[in-house]
């Protein structure tokens, strides 16, 4: 399929009684490394990619998608620019900005592809040789092969044991590098060729961007679980990211999402993208929580538009859970849409009373417990005279290990409110996810060790509920996304965790 676009203008539940207790000493637990745990599930990163019938400033271009992609990732970003069948790639700790301030020759990085990461590092990962893009080089030590990739390998391990015992050489930790080694190993058949005997090996959830030195490639798992988008910025210049909101940031109109099992790529005998997919009539099996959390509000995913899903869901869960109250209030950020659509279905009036501090860092450095105890209102600080004597419906996207649900009740008693009723837009979390999402073990996911009640009890609030399954699939308008986290049931068979790549 020639993809040129002419026309621009249009489980075994634990004993609950004991697990109060529990639950307390996580929000006393001392930080690993001094850094204080986010009581939030966290996306490992975005991907951008750019390719172009002539040079251009990939240098900016990719620095303004990276940007847009800055949610997804905060520990450290790099590119990987293709110019004159020469390719030099950058990568450091740190923000986007940040990492593209220390580049003193942007001239260097100026040709006509380019591919970029963003990362979120999980505990005890953050190490140089982790971070993205990955590339592989020559006799010479010249770069012929780089990639970028988003999500998790499930056979990781055991391709890379393969691979050493053949004598390829790993340098890093990641399943990532294993995709490297698998393309470079396999170039012999082609760039497409390559691509596709590496699909055919690797299991789990992957999006991956790639170029080579005189190519540009993107692909996606068979089940499509993390996203994958295309654009056009003109007929010559195509865009593939993670989230559509990167396609705005560089001037690129949405074409459509990579489809599962989809490789597209540049090649030596036509213009624009080419497509081929490695398996036909694949079912679409997209993260449910990219919808409930991770993607940006803005973004398009599966032609489905972030914001309308939230707030949809706090129509929803109105229908689901009514509850008499004088004002909704929503979690920023990425409750406060559904909060919006609650006080719509209701009749109740949204107030935006949480202000939220957005430039605390992710490795805030609290040394002792009393210090601790004042981080979430360093964090969310409430507008007292609105929800003083008031009986408030507070609207989050999700509770996953309760700890900061409960300061924030603490909080908001504290400001003189007479009632709560929590509502959670996403279902109770059960599980971790092993498909390219940090999430906590299922010991401190609080739902799988609690009823809803013992819940109700332990964030001492008036009412609980959570959005259900059934009316999130209703929202979503498919069955067929990935609920693994809400039911224990996964697009890829789970992994034992003797198996998962460390």
């Amino acid at each position: 399929m020639n993809l040129q676009f002419q026309n621009f203008s249009s489980l075994p539940k634990y004993a609950f009684q004991n697990r109060y207790n529990e639950f307390e000493e996580l929000k006393n637990q001392e930080p690993e490394a001094g850094a204080y745990p986010f009581d939030k599930m966290e996306e490992e990163c975005g991907i951008f990619g750019l390719v172009s019938d002539e040079n251009t400033d990939t240098f900016s271009l990719s620095q303004f998608g990276l940007f847009a992609l800055q949610h997804r990732g905060q520990e450290a970003c790099g590119i990987t620019v293709g110019n004159d069948g020469k390719m030099y790639s950058i990568k450091d700790e740190g923000l986007v900005l940040d990492v593209f301030k220390t580049i003193e020759n942007p001239e260097t990085f100026m040709g006509n592809c380019v591919i970029g990461h963003t990362r979120y590092t999980t505990a005890g990962d953050k190490k140089k040789y982790n971070y993205q893009p990955f590339f592989a080089k020559n006799e010479y030590d010249q770069i012929i092969l780089s990639i970028a990739h988003n999500g998790n390998l499930t056979n990781a391990k055991q391709l890379k044991k393969e691979l050493e015992e053949e004598g390829v050489v790993f340098r890093a930790t990641s399943d990532s590098e294993v995709i490297l080694r698998l393309i470079q190993k396999n170039l012999d058949l082609g760039l497409r060729g390559a691509i596709k005997a590496t699909m055919e090996k690797i299991e789990g959830a992957y999006s991956v961007v790639g170029v080579t030195r005189n190519k540009f490639f993107a692909f996606r798992d068979f089940n499509g679980i993390r996203p994958l988008v295309l654009g056009a910025i003109d007929e010559k210049t195509f865009v593939v990211a993670s989230e559509s909101c990167a396609l705005d940031g560089v001037g690129a109109q949405y074409v459509r999402d990579i489809l599962p099992g989809e490789i597209v790529y540049t090649s030596d005998n036509e213009k624009g993208l080419q497509s081929y997919l490695v398996k036909e009539n694949c079912t679409n099996r997209i993260c449910s929580f990219e919808y409930i959390y991770f993607a940006r509000p803005d973004s398009m995913l599966e032609g489905i538009n972030v914001h309308e899903v939230r707030e949809k869901s706090g129509m929803k869960i109105w229908e689901q859970a009514p509850v008499e109250a004088d004002v909704v209030i929503g979690v920023p950020d990425s409750g406060v849409p559904a909060a919006i659509g609650f006080a719509k279905a209701s009749g109740i009036p949204f107030r935006p009373v949480l202000i939220k501090n957005r430039y605390i860092g992710r490795s805030f450095i609290i040394p002792s417990q009393e210090m601790r105890e004042h981080y979430v209102n360093l964090k969310l600080n409430p507008i007292v005279s609105e929800i003083k004597d008031k009986c408030v419906v507070i609207i989050d996207d999700s509770i996953v290990r309760g700890t900061t649900s409960k300061r924030l009740v603490k909080i908001l008693k504290k400001a003189g409110v007479k009632e709560i009723h929590f509502r959670s837009v996403s279902p109770p979390i059960i599980a971790p996810c092993f498909l390219g999402i940090d999430t906590p073990t299922k010991d401190d996911l609080i739902s799988a060790n609690m009823t809803k009640d013992e819940l109700r009890d332990y964030l001492e609030v008036d009412s609980l509920e959570f959005l259900s399954v059934p009316n999130l699939q209703d929202i979503l308008g498919s069955k067929n996304h990935c609920f693994g986290c809400f039911t224990e049931k996964y697009p890829v068979e789970k992994p034992v965790e003797e198996d998962l790549f460390q």
